[in-house]
């Protein structure tokens, strides 16, 4: 599988997390994030939230966050039990709640069932979404 990278217009969000500055996203998550995808059809890679973002079918479905974290993008009807049940956060920005995207530190995913799970709910999410060309 290849990945078509493109530059689009850097949307940076505020945050409080920790991160290095000097690099603009987590390397290694961004590659376990392709690594969790090489079996997805139509993938492709995006800089985008100040991080490297994974668009399947033409939706962004996971990012590798400027903060050092995680970005998915799951069903909004199960954000408030995620949130509840897990590490994850609501993603803001602009102050703005982004409806069905959580956000969390990299240590949430450090182990790579945790990673491929939450890989598996963007997905499920993505697969109910029209394709985008």
């Amino acid at each position: 599988m290849s990945f078509r990278r493109c530059v689009d217009a850097e949307i940076i969000a505020p945050s409080t997390r920790f991160y290095d500055p000097s690099v603009p996203y987590d390397e290694d998550l961004a590659e376990r994030l392709r690594v969790a995808l090489t079996t997805e059809p139509d993938v492709t890679e995006r800089k985008m939230f100040g991080g490297v973002a994974l668009l399947v079918r033409g939706h962004m479905a996971v990012v590798a966050s400027h903060a050092g974290g995680l970005m998915v993008r799951t069903d909004p009807a199960d954000q408030a039990e995620l949130v509840r049940t897990t590490s994850a956060e609501p993603m803001e920005m602009n102050g703005r709640p982004m409806k069905g995207w959580l956000v969390m530190d990299a240590a949430a995913v450090h182990d790579d069932d945790e990673l491929d799970a939450w890989v598996q709910r963007a997905l499920a999410y993505n697969r109910t979404l029209p394709q985008k060309h």
